[in-house]
C-alpha cells in the first residue's frame, strides 16, 4: 500500500543482507570479529561502550563498527587491495556493552590526531547498526607517538616559570567573564596579581570585541604584570586567550603575548581544532611558551555516558598535541563530572605511565613526552578548595578560582588573599575554619559562602 510505513527494523534489513540469491555472501562484516585475534604492540587498541539497534546480534554491530573505522564498506567487492588483510581493524574482546578493537599502525598517518579521530571516532557514530557508540579510551603505541613533541614544561612549569618547588598554579579569570573594557580588565588583573595570585586567565570567550580589544588588553596587562611583580618579588603571568577564527591571526597573537613577555598563552582546544592546537604547539617550543588548554564545547560530545567520547580521551589528545595544563573539573564544583573519571585522567596527564582501569581508562606509555597538569576549575572559592586537594590528591597542579576570587564581599583583591590563605592552609595541614581565625580575608569568604558546593 502507497505510504504504508515499513516495520522493519536495522536488525531484519541485516539478515535479509547477509545472503541473496543462492546463498551468495554480499556483506563481511563478520571478518572484522575475532576473539582467537591478539593485538600487536604497535598497534592502536580502543575501547568502545555501544550498544546496537534492537535485535541486531552483538557480533554484527562490532563488526560494522571495526569495518567502518578501518578498510570495510557494507558490501563485498571483486577487486580488493592486496594488503587489505593486514590492515583491517578486528573485534577481538568483548562483552554486552563494551568492546576493544585493534587497529593496526598501518592505518594511521604520522603525527595526525585529526586523520585518528576520522577512523576511531568518525563515521561509526552515525551508523543506523549503533544505537549508542562512546569512544572510551584508546592505547597510543610508542610508535605512534614518539612524532609528537608534546608539552614545553608541562608540571615542570611550577619550577621553571614560577621558581618555586611545589604548586599549586594559582589563577583567576575576570568576572564576569565579558563586560569589562581592556582598561578595567588590566586594573582588575593588577588587584588579583598583588593579592598573591599566579596568573589571570581569560575567559573562553573572550578574544578580541570592540569593548576589549586583544592587543590593547595584552599591552596593559603587561605593565601591570610588570608593576604587580616589582611589588611582590613573584612571577605573575596571564593565560590569554590566543584562539582565532583563522591559524594566521592565532599565530600573530602568539608572537605578541610572546612579545609583551608572557610566558604563557590559552587557547579554546575543541573550538580551534587540533590542527590550530598543533600549530600553536609548534610556536610554543619556539618561544619556549606553556599552553593553557580550555575545553569549552567538550560536554557537547563527552556528557552523555553512552555516546560520544570521553573527556579523559580528549586529554589525552590534549597531551600529545602539547597542551601544558587541561581542564579536567573538580568534582565538587559546578560543572558535571566522574570522580573515577577525573582522578583516572589526572594520573594519565602526570604520569609517564599508567595501567588499565576497567572500563574508564586503557593503559599508556608516554614515552618521552611529558607532563600536562590538571585544571581544577568551576565553582571553586577558598572555603572548598581543601575537600578538592584532598580529591586531587596532588600539588601539580592549577587551580582557577573565578567567582571565588571576585565575588569576594571586599573586592578582588581581598578575594586574592583569601585564595592564597586557603591554600596556606591546607599545605599546613590547618582546617580552614581554624587558620580563617588570624586571617580576615579568609573569614570575610568563608561569612560569605562557607563550604557550598555551586550547581
Amino acid at each position: 500500500m502507497v505510504g504504508k510505513k515499513s516495520k522493519a527494523t536495522v536488525a531484519d534489513v541485516s539478515k535479509k543482507s547477509r545472503k541473496k540469491g543462492k546463498g551468495k555472501k554480499i556483506d563481511w562484516y563478520d571478518e572484522f570479529v575475532d576473539r582467537k585475534h591478539k593485538p600487536k604492540k604497535k598497534d592502536v587498541v580502543a575501547l568502545f561502550h555501544y550498544e546496537g539497534e534492537r535485535g541486531m546480534p552483538a557480533k554484527e554491530v562490532l563488526g560494522r563498527i571495526a569495518s567502518e573505522s578501518s578498510v570495510g564498506t557494507w558490501t563485498t567487492m571483486p577487486r580488493m587491495p592486496k594488503n587489505l588483510k593486514k590492515l583491517k581493524a578486528i573485534v577481538y574482546k568483548w562483552n554486552k556493552d563494551t568492546a576493544y578493537i585493534d587497529y593496526p599502525l598501518e592505518l594511521w598517518e604520522k603525527r595526525s590526531i585529526p586523520q585518528l579521530l576520522s577512523g576511531i571516532a568518525g563515521n561509526i557514530m552515525g551508523m543506523k547498526a549503533v544505537k549508542n557508540l562512546r569512544l572510551i579510551d584508546a592505547t597510543l603505541p610508542r610508535e605512534w607517538i614518539r612524532d609528537f613533541k608534546g608539552p614545553v614544561y608541562g608540571k615542570e612549569a611550577i619550577r621553571r616559570i614560577f621558581k618555586r618547588r611545589k604548586g599549586p598554579i594559582t589563577s583567576t579569570v575576570i568576572k564576569p567573564k565579558l563586560g569589562f573594557t581592556h582598561k578595567e580588565h588590566a586594573e582588575l588583573s593588577y588587584e588579583i596579581w598583588t593579592g598573591g595570585i599566579d596568573c589571570i586567565k581569560d575567559d573562553e570567550n573572550l578574544t578580541n570585541q570592540s569593548f576589549n580589544q586583544f592587543k590593547q588588553r595584552v599591552r596593559l596587562m603587561a605593565k601591570r604584570r610588570d608593576k604587580a611583580e616589582k611589588e611582590t618579588g613573584d612571577v605573575k603571568d596571564a593565560f590569554i586567550n590566543i584562539t582565532s577564527g583563522d591559524l594566521k591571526t592565532m599565530a600573530e597573537r602568539i608572537k605578541y603575548v610572546h612579545d609583551h613577555g608572557f610566558r604563557y598563552f590559552m587557547i579554546d582546544v575543541v573550538l580551534a581544532g587540533f590542527p590550530a592546537v598543533m600549530t600553536a604547539s609548534e610556536l610554543a617550543h619556539d618561544y619556549k611558551m606553556a599552553i593553557h588548554g580550555h575545553r569549552a564545547m567538550h560536554a557537547m560530545f563527552t556528557r552523555n555516558r553512552r555516546h560520544g567520547m570521553t573527556m579523559l580521551f580528549l586529554a589525552k589528545l590534549a597531551r600529545l598535541a602539547g597542551v601544558d595544563q587541561i581542564h579536567t573539573g573538580t568534582v565538587i564544583g559546578k560543572l558535571e563530572g566522574d570522580k573515577k573519571e577525573i582522578l583516572a585522567m589526572k594520573d594519565m596527564l602526570l604520569s609517564k605511565k599508567v595501567g588499565e582501569v576497567k572500563g574508564i581508562r586503557m593503559a599508556q606509555d608516554w614515552g618521552k613526552i611529558k607532563s600536562t597538569m590538571p585544571v581544577s576549575s568551576g565553582g571553586l572559592h577558598p572555603g572548598i578548595l581543601a575537600y578538592m586537594f584532598n580529591i586531587y590528591k596532588t600539588s601539580d597542579m592549577v587551580i582557577q578560582v573565578g567567582g571565588g576570587t571576585l565575588g569576594h564581599p571586599k573586592g578582588a583583591h581581598a578575594g586574592a588573599k583569601a585564595v592564597v590563605q586557603a591554600v596556606e592552609a591546607y599545605h599546613k595541614g590547618i582546617p580552614v575554619d581554624v587558620y580563617a581565625k588570624k586571617h580576615k580575608e579568609l573569614a570575610e569568604a568563608l561569612a560569605k559562602w562557607g563550604h557550598i558546593r555551586p550547581v
